[in-house]
């Protein structure tokens, strides 16, 4: 079948099959491959992207329940020339990030988180971000950051 999505500000019309998934119709039919595909359970986040605004998991959707939508992935986040957005910054200046492969997931979720909850406090974080997992960082500099990207959202 043929669908068609905006990703990123960017049109993509691609023939899928009824049973391909969101992950998989934006790394192999759109080549963006900052999603990543971490469990097939939908238990860790990896794949996280906004759908209309909306933070979603893109192993648990179907490309054809997206057609017609808009989805901005990790590669789209960043403004044209380069400048990262302020959750990206925050991850990078408080290292919320450690081996890398849950990152674009989890600063996903918290665009999301941010979105709906643009001042929130560290509980708030912790359970917002919660079916999002990482291996490697304790969490402790994901939540710094959250809460120095709602502040630099807010001082704006």
């Amino acid at each position: 079948m043929k669908i068609s999505i905006t990703v990123n500000g960017q049109g993509q019309e691609h023939d899928v099959e009824p049973r391909t998934l969101l992950v998989q119709f934006l790394r192999e039919a759109c080549g963006l491959t900052g999603t990543k595909v971490g469990c097939d359970t939908s238990s860790c986040g990896a794949c996280t992207v906004l759908y209309e605004g909306e933070s979603v998991k893109s192993c648990t959707m179907f490309a054809a329940q997206a057609d017609g939508g808009a989805i901005t992935t990790i590669e789209g986040l960043a403004a044209a020339d380069g400048t990262l957005h302020p959750v990206q910054q925050a991850y990078h200046e408080k290292h919320g990030l450690q081996c890398g492969f849950c990152t674009a997931g989890m600063v996903m979720a918290t665009v999301g988180l941010l979105d709906e909850i643009p001042n929130p406090t560290e509980r708030e974080v912790r359970e917002g971000l919660e079916g999002n997992l990482c291996r490697c960082t304790g969490y402790h500099n994901i939540v710094e950051a959250v809460m120095a990207a709602a502040a630099a959202q807010e001082a704006k």
